[in-house]
């Protein structure tokens, strides 16, 4: 017998028909597929091209995975609950924030329930509420920076259940000082949960870091070892919140989701302090030098507390897009905004110096190309 594959024979709900089969990022393996070449330079996805600490490494490579990794993590949140001063209650483990974020929306967001973000911030996030059929309400950014002010007035005005906030900001690098934050939590409406995303806070001035109490209930700290502890590929994320609020997890979590040679190099890299000041200072080298090349040709570079940096292209989302397809086509590997105004940007990560030699030696031709198509558009 033979079977004709149709969509329509499988049952799934209104909700999951109704949405695209896509995900929020295009790999850079997937372009290099379909370009048939490995890129030069990986400057794309804010990975750490620094690696993580040979400690990691290390305990990665001796972690005996025939074995399922620990479903409660204990030794990983008893260590991070002793680094942020809280007790293990305060702290669930996950497949990165990415997975975090799933089972946050997963837990709190019906069908209708509003929620509010940044136009043109992490679109991960957006991706989990549209699964669960959730109304994202969106607010512009101001001077390049989430508009703490304005998310939480839309959150009041919304009757919101979440507010997306990122600091430092992915995709633009921007960040506020934690005080500003803390200051404005009293304007979240009652019931609202503020989704504070901290995935960049390693790489941020010390200031950037609010210092609020675990056992506020009106907020949830999301962060990673994915940035600047150089374990992406690892999916290692955790999230800080209310005891009760984390126990709530568990009635959803994957809980044999992680695996245990990310446990022990999650648990190795935490413990490692030397070494992730010096991977702060390569970031804070490579910031600067990104910003050198970018002003060298006529680009503007945007202040930044995360491990990459937005360049200002000087004109519109065509030209900078102009810019990025022409350094793809070089072999560089960088992305861009995608919402207007910051689209006018592309996005640099830090690379190592043999990196950013090789984004420097592409720059100025990806420019005159995207200069030449525009005059001739």
């Amino acid at each position: 017998m033979r079977y004709v594959m149709d969509m329509t024979q499988y049952r799934l709900t209104p909700l999951a028909a109704s949405l695209p089969s896509t995900v929020p990022f295009v790999g850079p393996e997937t372009q290099e597929r379909a370009q048939g070449r490995r890129f030069a330079a990986r400057l794309g996805a804010n990975e750490s091209v620094f690696g993580p600490s040979p400690r990691a490494t290390e305990a990665m490579a001796a972690a005996q995975q025939w074995m399922y990794g620990d479903p409660e993590s204990f030794e990983l949140r008893s260590a991070l609950a002793a680094h942020h001063s809280v007790t293990p209650e305060h702290i669930i483990v996950g497949e990165g924030i990415d997975g975090l974020l799933g089972y946050l929306v997963r837990l709190m967001i019906a069908p209708g329930d509003p929620v509010i973000t940044s136009e043109g911030a992490y679109p991960t996030f957006n991706y989990h509420v549209a699964g669960y059929g959730g109304i994202l309400h969106k607010v512009p950014y101001l001077d390049d920076h989430e508009d703490v002010t304005a998310l939480f007035k839309e959150a009041s005005e919304k009757d919101a259940k979440l507010v997306y906030l990122a600091n430092p900001d992915n995709p633009m690098g921007s960040w506020h000082t934690g005080e500003k934050i803390a200051s404005a939590l009293d304007m979240l409406p009652q019931g609202c949960l503020l989704v504070l995303d901290e995935a960049y806070i390693e790489c941020a001035p010390a200031e950037a870091a609010p210092a609020l109490n675990a056992d506020d209930p009106r907020l949830i700290r999301m962060r990673t070892f994915s940035k600047a502890y150089g374990l992406a590929g690892a999916r290692v994320g955790y999230a800080i919140g209310t005891p009760d609020l984390i126990a709530a997890f568990g009635k959803v979590r994957n809980h044999f989701g992680m695996n245990r040679a990310a446990q022990a190099g999650a648990l190795a890299a935490l413990l490692d302090t030397g070494w992730l000041a010096q991977v702060q200072e390569r970031i804070a080298a490579a910031r600067d030098r990104i910003a050198q090349i970018a002003v060298h040709n006529g680009l503007s570079p945007l202040p930044s507390a995360a491990n990459f940096v937005a360049v200002d292209c000087g004109r519109d989302a065509a030209f900078a897009k102009a810019v990025l397809d022409g350094l793809v086509a070089r072999g560089i590997f960088v992305r861009m905004p995608f919402a207007a105004p910051q689209n006018r940007c592309i996005r640099v990560s830090c690379g190592t110096p043999a990196d950013l030699d090789a984004f420097a030696a592409a720059l100025p031709d990806a420019l005159s190309d995207a200069k030449i198509g525009m005059t001739q558009a």
